[in-house]
């Protein structure tokens, strides 16, 4: 398609670069190592199965339009012995994220892969196939959830990356948060409350960009759901709690949560044609199967007062997931069967009225359908995971004839995860009169955050919590050890574990180095000079009157911008003072552009960077 450009007489540009309200903390945590350019946001890995598993990167280019990257995969971290190797475009279409299913793997097997463009390479990041068969003896995973960028440092991801005593990492939803700037100790990016394409994809950007974030999904695969910060606060199929009317089309809102998140994220879609849906199954062999739930996009009735819940056609999963779950239960011949999703699912009373309707409590009729569906098919060894409230639970899961004092009448067990760095400030009483009015509720924790680890074998499957000790200051990777509880094999209740499980051997592998192979660019680099300015993102884009610029400069430099049609004719020319080493924003604003197609060029120390962006 062609467009055709009325070029304005006057182009009224209003340019200036922003600064932190912090200078010292942002820079400390915008600091980029020129070592990772151009994959500055590291790699990451998704969705194992037993012959292949998802990898990630994003490449910062200088270029517009489309860019190759080359990636192998190998067993060993010098990938010299490599298995399997390819080449994949990406562009401005995919904000040049780069995602690859590589198959032909061997199950229950660690791999190692990396990224290279124009000589120069990604992290090397590693993975873990799902393994086959009944011998399986056990299994260990990370389970985390709700990490808040402007809430604290995501040192439990840092102290995980360091365990090197897992398989996996499962992330229950809250990846990102959509909220405009706070009161809390990091600023997000945008200021702003995301509510557009480009904002989510910056956000996005922004967390992966994260240290922490970015070590741990170097070492593990992660396993992921979205809940409702991924798009806006308490979200439904129809709306959410956080989405006004002068804030656009909720349809139009959602549709880009949901892109950006299977852009940025390394999950596997399970059906091309429906990119709502992401409840999908994966499989450990005889040990587990993993069903990982939706309730929020693509089921979910609107929430409601506790007064109204009892309407017996209000939907959490909706029929369709509700089906395929209960049909995919039924068939499923591994040991445990263990339900990932995202809000709590066991009742939480007080004086008898729901806490929180936002919960399975605010759907009882649905709870009971999923209830139904496993005692009539006799489906045993239930395990349920859940993030959303920001607070750690071990929960029995009660029937109508359910006895506290032995378990009988439980339907099966729930482990909820405390969140990475999001506020506690959920539930407004005290943990004595919660279990009072909840006998089922075996442990809870309303004040600390960190995670739990899933440690599933033959005999019994247990949670281990751990509390992170410091999330206001970075890089504090101190943590201790609060309690287990487990359920047995053919049990449905938990018990106190005497202590944290012990990992089985052969579950470390040799961690790759934590830097990739490159060269560090210099002052005097001229074979990497492209790598001076990393354009990190124009947003919005598509833009009305005003956009973004967000890059980061390795070596001192003034910047010159320029904006020019697609024929090459210049619109405007102009440039910055001398600028350090660093994050810097420039904001275009006034801008009398007619709707269009146009090339944003940066050029600095005799490096340029172009990106296309379009005038709505």
């Amino acid at each position: 398609m062609k467009y055709i450009l009325i070029i304005a007489s006057v182009l009224l540009i209003n340019i200036s670069v922003l600064k932190a309200q912090n200078p010292a903390d942002f820079a400390a945590r915008t600091q980029l190592d020129s070592k990772f350019a151009p994959f500055y946001h590291g790699v990451a890995s998704g969705d194992p199965l037993s012959d292949r598993v998802i990898i990630w990167t994003r490449i910062t280019t200088s270029q517009a339009g489309a860019v190759i990257v080359n990636w192998e995969m190998a067993t060993d971290t010098a990938m010299s012995n490599v298995v399997a190797s390819g080449s994949l475009g990406t562009s401005d279409t995919l904000d040049y994220t780069v995602k690859v299913d590589v198959t032909g793997l061997q199950p229950g097997t660690w791999y190692y892969y990396r990224f290279e463009h124009n000589g120069r390479y990604s992290l090397t990041g590693r993975t873990f196939t799902a393994p086959t068969g009944n011998g399986i003896d056990s299994l260990r995973f990370g389970v985390v959830s709700c990490s808040k960028y402007s809430a604290g440092y995501f040192n439990a991801y840092g102290q995980l990356a360091q365990r090197n005593d897992l398989h996996a990492i499962v992330h229950l939803g809250d990846y990102i948060y959509e909220h405009g700037d706070g009161t809390g100790d990091r600023e997000h990016e945008p200021s702003h409350e995301i509510l557009v394409l480009e904002d989510y994809r910056m956000r996005h950007s922004q967390y992966k960009l994260d240290k922490d974030l970015r070590c741990i999904h170097q070492m593990y695969p992660f396993i992921t759901i979205w809940d409702d910060h991924e798009s806006a606060n308490d979200s439904w199929k129809g709306g959410a709690e956080n989405h006004q009317s002068s804030e656009g089309n909720w349809a139009d809102r959602k549709g880009y949560a949901i892109r950006s998140y299977l852009e940025w994220m390394p999950i596997r879609q399970p059906d091309l044609t429906n990119p709502e849906r992401i409840y999908r199954t994966l499989s450990y062999g005889g040990l587990l199967d993993f069903f990982m739930l939706d309730t929020r996009l693509i089921g979910r009735d609107e929430q409601v007062s506790a007064s109204n819940i009892n309407d017996p056609s209000r939907n959490l999963i909706g029929p369709d997931q509700l089906s395929w779950l209960s049909a995919e239960m039924q068939a499923s011949t591994a040991r445990w069967k263990v339900i990932a999703q995202q809000v709590m699912m066991a009742p939480l009373k007080v004086f008898g009225i729901p806490v929180n309707t936002d919960q399975w409590d605010g759907y009882p009729n649905e709870r009971q359908r999923l209830y139904d569906s496993i005692l009539t098919q006799n489906i045993s060894n239930v395990v349920v995971l859940t993030g959303d409230i920001h607070t750690a639970w071990a929960n029995d899961l009660p029937g109508d004839n359910y006895n506290a004092s032995t378990g009988a009448g439980s339907i099966g067990v729930e482990f909820v995860a405390t969140s990475i760095t999001a506020g506690n400030v959920i539930v407004n009483f005290g943990t004595q009169i919660v279990q009072l009015a909840n006998p089922h509720v075996k442990y809870l924790n309303l004040s600390d955050h960190g995670y739990y680890i899933l440690d599933i074998n033959q005999q019994r499957a247990q949670a281990d919590y751990f509390i992170i000790n410091d999330i206001d200051n970075p890089s504090q990777y101190q943590y201790h050890y609060e309690t287990s509880w487990l359920v047995n094999d053919q049990e449905t209740f938990l018990r106190q574990a005497p202590g944290a499980a012990v990992a089985a051997t052969g579950v470390q592998a040799l961690q790759p180095d934590k830097t990739p192979p490159n060269v560090a660019i210099g002052l005097h680099d001229p074979q990497h000079a492209a790598a001076t300015l990393a354009l990190l993102g124009a947003y919005p884009n598509p833009f009305e009157t005003e956009f973004l610029v967000k890059y980061y400069l390795h070596k001192p430099a003034q910047v010159q911008f320029s904006i020019t049609d697609l024929a090459g004719q210049v619109l405007h020319t102009t440039e910055t003072g001398k600028l350090s080493p660093g994050l810097h924003f420039t904001d275009f604003s006034q801008l009398a552009l007619p709707a269009g197609f146009y090339l944003l060029r940066l050029q600095a120390n005799g490096s340029t960077t172009t990106r296309r962006i379009y005038r709505r």
